[in-house]
């Protein structure tokens, strides 16, 4: 099962296009986005579950 992940990821590893260095900000800001609101529903989660 792990060969087929390794063979997968061998074969995106490297990205078939070219991004600009304003693409790759844009996404890195949603990246951290995303993991921020994940943080928060974690955060609420947690408080509601303990109430």
């Amino acid at each position: 099962m792990f060969d087929k992940f390794r063979a997968i990821h061998a074969r995106y590893r490297t990205p078939r296009i070219a991004m600009s260095p304003v693409v790759r900000r844009a996404l890195l800001g949603l990246r951290i986005y995303l993991i921020v609101l994940v943080l928060l529903m974690l955060y609420k989660f947690v408080l509601m579950a303990g109430a």
